[in-house]
């Protein structure tokens, strides 16, 4: 390290003398990651056998974090990952969990390692091509070992929540609630969640986002597993459905398992561990679920837009993500013929220039001069800024009449048809909640299917769910 060392960097320094043998001197530290969970460096080191990368997961700022229902903390992540490598799932070695002599705040430190995390790389990079056939296969191996995990023995049993399948679901649900908006076919899927909830099951170690995305691959297999901070113990089919969910196969719909891999393939590698067959239909269940809490999770985000300190443009962008997650549950629930809203005819917009036209000029502007012009984040954010402008030149185009079919379709399906469609919405909702209106309401699903596959396409016409859904039959 040059003169001006941190206070950051000498706490490191000594902690790493103290904890890590052959550690001669601290070379260089990296902040890899800003978000709000975590932070994540890379460590250079000179070590007796020469440099050694590290990597540091800590919590945001330094503190000390209490454990808090759903997050135990990072002591317990470190205890996940040793626990998972004890019984063959590849992960770091972790070296050292922080102590408050550390005076590092809430985190640990592990073996640095290498390889593809990115989604959408995962499903297309050619480094991958060889080995993406048996992905899945070991994906189930791995998750068949993470399910074995002894919890006693351990200690998790004491550090983890139990989450059962229907307080999940109600947990999950509650949330929804608390954002204020009418999104019927988010309460028809908790409806039929509940009526569908699995309860023969031996409870075990979940992982609980474990998905494309929080798996390391390279071109000889599964690197690591990442992102334990959300393990809890329940139903371990939760994890099998979640991998499954199509919001987490980066537009390789047909590929259901991370867009790489076949259900078969995943059930087969599980299975060869375990010995005992994959239970199908609680798969299904935990696969619908992971629409389910997503749909809310992109709301959730667009909430954080309207109440939170970190206004980005990116956060009411993926709120619109919804109707993705949505048209999910759609084909997964009630799959059947739609038809998709088109814009009026002879409504010639006499002023000049008309509101697309100054809308499409921004969006222009955004994904040329400014992304031509910037990099990084602002890189980022001015593509997400244009797309954002085409769900409202879209909505301009074609919402108003979505709407006015939306409310011609749903006052037929309740038997009191009166009020607007705002009203109409809640009413179904409600309905909905409180079991008085059932899920096999006359018009109810194809009144559902059709408003969510036209949001969709409002919102993501790209998305693989509209066109899965205009194609499920």
């Amino acid at each position: 390290m040059g003169a001006n060392v941190s206070e950051f960097e000498t706490k490191l320094a000594d902690c790493l003398a103290r904890n890590l043998a052959g550690f001669r001197t601290l070379k260089k530290v990296e902040r890899l990651s800003g978000g709000a969970s975590q932070e994540t460096y890379r460590i250079e080191i000179q070590a007796e056998e020469g440099v050694r990368l590290l990597a540091m997961r800590r919590a945001p700022g330094g503190e000390k974090v209490e454990a808090t229902p759903g997050h135990p903390g990072l002591d317990v992540e470190a205890l996940l990952m040793q626990s998972a490598r004890d019984v063959g799932v590849p992960e770091p070695e972790v070296f050292h969990v922080l102590v408050d002599e550390d005076g590092l705040g809430d985190g640990f430190i592990m073996q640095w390692l290498d390889g593809v995390t990115l989604g959408a790389r995962v499903v297309r990079s050619p480094e991958l091509e060889e080995i993406r056939p048996r992905l899945a296969y070991l994906c189930g191996e791995i998750l068949a070992k993470i399910h074995s995990i002894d919890l006693a023995k351990t200690g998790l049993d004491k550090r983890l929540d139990v989450l059962s399948p229907e307080a999940y679901i109600e947990q999950t649900w509650q949330r929804y609630r608390e954002f204020d908006t009418a999104q019927p076919m988010i309460d028809y899927t908790g409806r039929w969640l509940l009526d569908h909830c699995p309860s023969d099951f031996a409870p075990t170690l979940v992982h609980n986002d474990f998905r494309n995305g929080n798996v390391m691959f390279a071109a000889d297999g599964v690197v690591a597993v990442l992102d334990w901070e959300v393990a809890h113990i329940g139903d371990p089919m939760r994890d099998l459905g979640w991998i499954c969910t199509n919001s987490w196969r980066f537009g390789r719909s047909d590929l259901p398992v991370g867009g790489f891999g076949s259900y078969d393939d995943l059930f087969m590698g599980y299975e060869s561990v375990t010995g005992q067959p994959v239970d199908r239909e609680r798969v299904k269940f935990w696969e619908v679920f992971g629409s389910f809490w997503w749909a809310i999770g992109c709301l959730g985000m667009a909430e954080h837009y309207r109440t939170g300190p970190d206004q980005t443009v990116e956060r009411p962008a993926i709120g619109r993500r919804s109707s993705e997650c949505q048209v999910d549950c759609v084909n997964l629930l009630i799959p059947g013929p739609v038809e998709l809203s088109s814009a009026p005819s002879g409504m010639a917009n006499v002023d000049m220039p008309r509101v697309d036209e100054l809308l499409e000029s921004v969006r222009d502007f955004l994904h040329g001069d400014v992304m031509s012009g910037t990099e990084g984040r602002t890189n980022f954010l001015a593509r997400v800024a244009g797309n954002s402008l085409d769900i409202v030149l879209r909505d301009l185009s074609i919402g108003a009449v979505a709407r006015s079919q939306e409310l011609d379709r749903i006052r037929k399906v309740m038997r009191d048809g009166t009020g607007e469609l705002n009203e109409l919405r809640w009413r179904l909702v409600h309905g909905l909640r409180d079991s008085s209106i059932t899920l096999d309401q006359p018009g109810l699903a194809d009144h559902l299917r059709q408003t969510v596959v036209n949001q969709v396409a409002i919102d993501q016409p790209k998305y693989s769910g509209l066109k899965n859904a205009l194609t499920s039959v």
